[in-house]
Order: C-alpha cells, then structure tokens, then sequence
C-alpha cells in the first residue's frame, strides 16, 4: 500500500512538473468570440453626432476612432474592414518609396508625395477592394478653432509634419462638404492672420517644393500632394485653438486649406490633418515642435471601442514601467524609430535576420522599427516575417489552419465555430533594447488575431523593407508615452479598454 502511495505521489510530482513546463512553454491567450460579434454590432449602429465631447484641460485633446465617423458607407463591418486594410497597403507601399528614397525627401515627405517622385516596386503594386477616400490615420482629434471655438475634427498622424484645415472664404469650389462640423471661416476668427514668410521662414521651408514664399505680401503658399491622390493648397497661417476647460487659448501655425477639391475626395468626416511628427527643436510644424512638448501621450481606443480617448502634451497619465529607446534618424527627423531586440510567439524566439537592420548614420541598429499611428497592421521584413508566422503555426493547438484565396493579404487564418468554446492562441512578445520585464511589450487576444470574413487571421504582414512597422492594430489600448527628451516611448497595458 505504502509502495502504492509512493507511486501515485511520484506521478503527481511528474505531472506537476509537466504543467509547470508547459505552462512555461505556452502562454496562449483566449478570444471571447462572442464579445466580438456583439461589439461589432453595437459599434456599427453608434451615432457618431452623439458622441461625448467633455471639455479638455490645456494641451489635452480628444480622440475617436476614425470608423466611427466612416462606417456608414459600409454594409457592415466586414467591408470596413477590408476598406481599411487596402487603406493600410495603401499607406505601406508609400512608406516604403519614402524609406527607399529617402535622401531626397523632406521632413514631411513622411506622407507626403513630391510631383516628381518615383514609387517602390511595392508602391506600384495593385491595391484591390479598396472604396476609401481617405488614406491618412486611423484616429481623429476634437478641436476648437478660433476665437469663435469652432467645433471640429482633425485627423491625427504620427507621420505627419503638417497641421492643416479647411478654410473659408476658399477658392470657387475649392471646399469639400463637411459632414460633422461646421466649416472653419478664416475671416470670423479675430486672431487668424497670414504668416509673413520672410520673419518667419523656419515654419515656411522654401527649400522644400510643398512651399513658395509670395512676393506679393510676404504669402507662404503650400501645395501638398498625398499618395492616395488627395490635395491640399492654401496659405500658412496663425490662428488659436482652445482647450475649453479651462479656456486656454495658444497660438499655432497651420495650412489654411482654400482648395482640397483638385484631387481625389477627401472624407467629408473631418476638416483636415494634424500633423504628430516627433519634436523638432526649433523648428517643425508639427503639434509637438509648437507646443514644445518633450512628452507627448496617448492612448489609442480599441478598434471596436465607441468610447473617445485622450491626446496629451508636456504630461503623461500613463504609467512608464515598460518602455523603448527612441532611435532619431536625421532623414526622418519627425519619425519615431525603435530598436525591437527581440521577438518571441509564447516562449519561442524567432531569430533576427542580418537584413533586418537599419542603418542610422554612424551606427547600424538591428531590430530598427517605425512607430506609426496611420498604419493598421504590423509589418515584419519578409525573410523574417516567414520564420515569424511559420513559428506561429506550430504553436497553435487543435484549430484547424485553412487555405487562404489567392491575391489574400494573409496567408494564416483559422477557423473557428463561433458558438464554441473561446479559441486559445499564441502571444506574441516584442523586447526592445534589451530582453527584460522593463522592455516587454506583451500582445494577446485582437492585438495578435483579427476576425475578417469568419475566419480569424494573423494580424501581422510582411512587406519588402528591412525595417519593421509598428501599427494601430497592436497599439490598440495601450497607453503611449513619446518622450523626446529621455528619447523613450513607453506602453502601459490596456490603459484605455
């Protein structure tokens, strides 16, 4: 009996070890499919006129989930979806013409196209289903412009240098239809006035052909052209923005937007752009070179979250215990480039490539990664994006993989009955700098997989660059430090679900 007993023990103390192992071994993470099909329900019927616009304290903004605003042109969510990806390539490919032309682009060639640019292979490839007008951003912020406080929407971007907006009295048709605000009327604001290109030339780049300092009344003219064929001309000018809390008024630069109707169509959801760029010290047209904001924060709300968010300057509300170093690329000097170190699917590591690697003037950094808000799905260079999803693969436990359709922006989906248990997969672990808890990024649940179509797919791509691109999909949640001064970016967790 005692013999027994000891054996019985002996087995419990070996399967507790298993456990323990495998436990180690797979960190998976479990979707709640029904959550998602209801939430995608409730945010498809959201009236975006009714959204809350509390009043925000000085250099604190609101932002919104763009779809929210463009949903109503869609079906359902599906086609919003898959809008939003062909959005995505779309912006993919021009980032990798920029990346691969670098040298001869400016600042804010991040997005935008020069009329004579020449296009990566990548960017002259076919972008299919595509129904968007839009190609910029994914968020947009609530302003109020003017001393008349006029209520509007800007898209928000990390990519961009520029804040721009349209401006009344425009040229003849030169203004789109404005669909949830009021449009912006240069003339009623008592505080609006032309910049004079000659005393101001830092925020009047006339070395770049965006700008052309007027001889007649000293006029900064602008002319920007975006890749999705958008448009926007005007003059560059001052005017206040106020944050309405406590009615605090500052003085910005931006484009005042008199003719954006000689392109393709803009969204009618929003009056313009604000450029996020990274801080550049005495100049920039940025938001945080204006604000000369070291810290910039922010937390992007889920892709199916209805609930607004904050945009924040000089504070941050957001813990910093996870974080990245701030790699700064001169070429790009508005970009925010991170060194990822290493990545892991659970506990496997996924080996870095010699081809993945940036070189940053004097020193080459492996692992180098572009922060961009404007971008929805992750990309991985392509060599190490094939290890990175094969990996996958052999992680994942009893769902059954299925062949994608050929021309398919995945190539890892699975089928999941919908009415089961909750499937488990994978996490994905991204260190950068170094691999400690201090410089983890841990990704689970619809920052790893995303439901399109029936079928979940791997939310990450591969693109033809040695650099890899860090979207909104896998910032989703999470609170975004940008400090510029400690040049680190940090993330606190599902700050904002």
């Amino acid at each position: 009996m005692e013999k027994l007993f000891q054996i019985h023990l002996l087995i419990s103390i070996i399967f507790s070890i298993l456990i323990v192992i495998l436990c180690n071994e797979y960190s998976f993470s479990s979707l709640n499919t029904t959550y998602i099909m209801e939430a995608r329900k409730r945010f498809m019927s959201i009236d975006p006129t009714k959204l809350p616009k509390p009043p925000m304290p000085s250099y604190t903004l609101t932002i919104y989930n763009l779809d929210l605003f463009e949903k109503s042109k869609f079906k359902n969510y599906d086609s919003l979806l898959e809008s939003r990806l062909a959005n995505c390539q779309a912006r993919a490919n021009h980032l990798a013409s920029i990346l691969e032309n670098g040298s001869g682009i400016s600042v804010n060639g991040t997005l935008v196209k020069p009329h004579d640019e020449r296009e990566s292979k990548g960017a002259r490839e076919k972008v299919t289903g595509t129904t968007t007008t839009y190609l910029v951003g994914q968020y947009v912020a609530f302003f109020a412009l003017g001393t008349e406080q006029v209520k509007s929407y800007l898209v928000i971007d990390t990519g961009s240098d520029l804040v721009w907006w349209q401006c009344g009295p425009c040229y003849k048709n030169g203004c789109y239809k404005q669909k949830n605000n009021p449009l912006y009327i240069s003339t009623n604001s008592k505080t609006y006035g032309k910049l004079d290109c000659l005393v101001e030339s830092r925020n009047c780049e006339i070395t770049h052909k965006e700008y052309e300092c007027s001889p007649y009344g000293n006029t900064c003219i602008y002319d920007y052209k975006y890749v999705d064929g958008t448009r926007t001309r005007g003059v560059i000018a001052h005017d206040v923005i106020t944050f309405v809390l406590d009615q605090k008024q500052v003085s910005i630069v931006f484009g005042c937007g008199k003719d954006q109707t000689h392109g393709k169509a803009f969204s009618g959801q929003y009056s313009g752009i604000a450029g996020l760029g990274r801080r550049v010290i005495g100049g920039g047209n940025s938001l945080p070179s204006q604000f000369e904001a070291d810290i910039m924060s922010m937390c992007l709300p889920g892709a199916l979250s209805p609930k607004g968010s904050t945009l924040s300057f000089h504070t941050t509300p957001f813990k910093k215990t996870t974080s990245a170093t701030l790699v700064q690329d001169f070429r790009f000097a508005s970009a925010y480039f991170v060194n990822l170190y290493k990545v892991f699917i659970n506990n496997r590591e996924v080996p870095m490539f010699p081809s993945f690697s940036r070189n940053f003037g004097n020193y080459a950094t492996r692992g180098s990664s572009i922060v961009d808000t404007g971008t929805f799905i992750t990309r991985f260079p392509k060599d190490f994006y094939t290890v990175f999803s094969y990996t996958f693969r052999l992680q994942v436990r009893g769902i059954p993989m299925i062949d994608v359709p050929p021309g398919s922006v995945y190539d890892t989906c699975y089928k999941v009955n919908t009415t089961g248990p909750d499937p488990h997969f994978p996490v994905v672990k991204m260190y950068f700098g170094s691999e400690s808890p201090n410089n983890l990024l841990l990704l689970a649940q619809q920052r790893v997989m995303l439901y399109i179509n029936g079928v979940f797919c791997l939310a990450f791509m591969p693109w033809d660059q040695n650099i890899a691109l860090i979207g909104s999909n896998q910032l989703q949640g999470i609170g975004l430090t940008f400090d510029t001064a400690a040049n680190t970016l940090s993330f606190d967790l599902d700050a904002c679900n």
